[in-house]
């Protein structure tokens, strides 16, 4: 989890499109004044769509906001490289109306408010709470690691694959949003409320995790065990 999650959180997109938000505003219409002011538009809804996940990561519980926030932005990435696809075509050649520029605007804001409020703070949060205290340096430092590690890779090619793949850029981050939120679904365990010291017992119930979990890790057997030998 603590190497799959960052991943995943990076294969997003989510940096990148902050990161070069004018340049990709203004590719696809806005002129440069409107394409700084789209980034700021993006960068605010980044701001409050995470007092969202403030007022609902323990309510809701953090597989709900993994899935929830996983969809969501895989519905926006092809949305928006669908209608790229429409206007500019494979060959990048074409123009966007006013309202064609303005419905894009509208969907990377929701792109980004779903990352804010799921996979951009949970992707800290969940590797910091499923770890023992024995090792939660470890897995935090292996966390940071692969995080920047694809921050570089993915900020690196970004323009790259801008160039080369145009529209498809986008089907490309949304094929990952699938697969991401398909391993949440399938491999992550609701850790809400678990205290630390109860979390292997949660590991040891799940369907794959179970197996690699000794039965010594778990809370009472090794108790109920000493209590029969000493008998």
């Amino acid at each position: 989890m603590s190497i799959m999650i960052p991943f995943f959180q990076q294969f997003t997109g989510i940096n990148v499109i902050m990161f070069y938000a004018p340049v990709l505003f203004k590719t696809i219409g806005f002129g440069d004044d409107a394409a700084l002011m789209s980034a700021v538009i993006t960068g605010l809804v980044n701001m409050f769509a995470t007092f969202v996940y403030i007022c609902t990561v323990d309510r809701v519980g953090r597989r709900m906001l993994f899935l929830e926030g996983g969809i969501q932005m895989l519905i926006c990435q092809i949305l928006v490289g669908v209608i790229l696809g429409m206007k500019f075509g494979v060959e990048g050649v074409g123009s966007m109306s006013k309202s064609s520029s303005y419905l894009v605007l509208v969907l990377i804001c929701a792109y980004v408010a779903a990352f804010a409020w799921s996979w951009g703070p949970l992707g800290w949060l969940v590797p910091s709470e499923i770890f023992p205290l024995e090792i939660r340096s470890a897995g935090q430092a292996i966390n940071v690691s692969v995080n920047m590690f694809f921050t570089f890779i993915i900020a690196q090619a970004f323009l790259t694959l801008l160039c080369h793949m145009k529209f498809g850029l986008f089907f490309f981050f949304g094929g990952f949003a699938l697969i991401m939120t398909l391993f949440i679904f399938f491999f992550l365990p609701e850790t809400k409320n678990v205290p630390i010291e109860e979390m292997n017992n949660i590991w040891k119930k799940h369907w794959f995790w179970g197996k690699y979990i000794p039965d010594d890790a778990i809370i009472g057997v090794h108790h109920t065990s000493t209590k029969v030998s000493t008998y």
